[in-house]
């Protein structure tokens, strides 16, 4: 793989050297916080010594108690200070990033592992990829990422049926009289073999709100990727999806096309208020009054994919809020901006909505999309505190 951007050979050098000096004065430095590292300084460059400080901080370093080590090493390392830390012989080797492909070439102008003088440091492009926030990738990233959200398998809580299965093992007194007749006409009818049924199962259903106003522009693809993939994993029927701007729009029938790419175009065209603003509590109190409350919603998982920002009337958000979590399974909230450093709940929608989610999750990346779609067919737990 070629050498990431703004990073030079014989910066490749500097950064694995300091790698071993920290190595050497003690501190744990994996091979993956070292490409971390690098990939850091091709953002940021060198010219910087304060950014490069924390750049490696942020990356190398894993324990708050490393921290004095840490900075004793940088500054003998990088800005050839004096230092209370002894003197380190290091010895520098390029680094060469490569993409973790068993089958893959050595790099042109590189020699293999073997050579002596160049370390090769493989790494997983998709699990870098699974872990960027949706909003900053490429057209090219995008490519991928749509790949690996497509094949996400998204499976609600299952719950039992009225209907019985058959069962090898004796479960709550139910015995099958016709199937233990069957199997013991041989004997006589004396019931030495028993039967026994045992209730079915069968996936809840699983109702998507998506927001796709102006403020949730970045993730809305994904977001309606995600509820494609839902679609996809369940029979017809098992999953509805909404899109929620300044009024509310079926979008079900469009997510049922088995290309995603023409799902979503499908989605755009019936979507008058895609990027536009945002009446959050409207949209819910017309889905409560025309599907939710009438049966879509009752016993059902739901999925509302929102930042909570709304320009209606706080209150009504949170009175639908309360009729659905009457009537519902379990209330799942996806905000993106959940990832965010430093966030709290404070827009007024998002607010409004809280005291009435089961579960508050984060949806800004692909590895968060996986861990919704576990939250999903997980059984409810008590409401979180924010």
């Amino acid at each position: 793989m070629p050498e990431p951007d703004g990073i030079t050979s014989g910066a490749d050098r500097m950064v694995t050297g300091f790698a071993s000096a920290l190595r050497a004065a003690g501190l744990v430095v994996p091979t993956g916080t070292v490409v971390l590292f690098t990939r850091a300084l091709a953002e940021i460059g060198l010219a910087d010594r304060e950014r490069v400080y924390w750049a490696g901080r942020a990356t190398l370093v894993r324990r708050r108690e490393d921290f004095a080590v840490y900075d004793r090493v940088f500054a003998a390392y990088w800005d050839h200070r004096p230092s209370a830390a002894p003197a380190v012989a290091v010895e520098t080797v390029p680094i060469v990033l490569a993409a973790d492909d068993e089958d893959a070439e050595p790099p042109d102008g590189t020699g293999g592992p073997d050579d002596g003088q160049t370390v090769a440091v493989r790494y997983s492009s998709v699990e870098i990829l699974r872990r960027r926030d949706l909003s900053a990738l490429t057209p090219e990233e995008w490519g991928q990422a749509r790949r690996l959200i497509a094949a996400l398998r998204v499976t609600a809580e299952e719950r039992p049926t009225r209907r019985r299965r058959p069962s090898r093992r004796r479960s709550g007194g139910n015995p099958d009289l016709r199937a233990t007749m069957r199997r013991n006409v041989r004997r006589g009818g004396v019931p030495i073999e028993r039967a026994w049924r045992v209730p079915g199962l069968r996936p809840r259903r699983l109702v998507f709100i998506l927001d796709v106003s102006g403020s949730m522009e970045p993730y809305a693809r994904a977001l309606a990727l995600f509820a494609h993939a839902a679609v996809g994993s369940r029979r017809v029927g098992g999953v509805e999806v909404f899109a929620v701007g300044t009024r509310l729009t079926r979008i079900t029938r469009e997510l049922g096309r088995r290309d995603p790419d023409a799902a979503l175009r499908a989605v755009a065209g019936a979507v008058d208020d895609w990027s536009g603003g945002t009446r959050l509590g409207a949209s819910l109190q017309r889905f409560n009054d025309r599907w939710g409350v009438r049966g879509m919603a009752r016993g059902a998982v739901l999925v509302i994919c929102s930042d909570g920002w709304d320009r209606g009337d706080p209150q009504l958000v949170a009175d639908e809020m309360a009729r659905l979590s009457r009537v519902a399974r379990k209330v799942i909230w996806v905000n993106p901006l959940k990832a965010s450093p430093g966030y709290e709940p404070l827009a007024r929608g998002m607010a409004a909505a809280l005291p009435y989610v089961d579960q508050f999750v984060e949806g800004h990346a692909i590895m968060s999309l996986e861990d919704l779609a576990q939250v999903i067919s997980a059984a409810p737990r008590p409401k979180e505190a924010v």
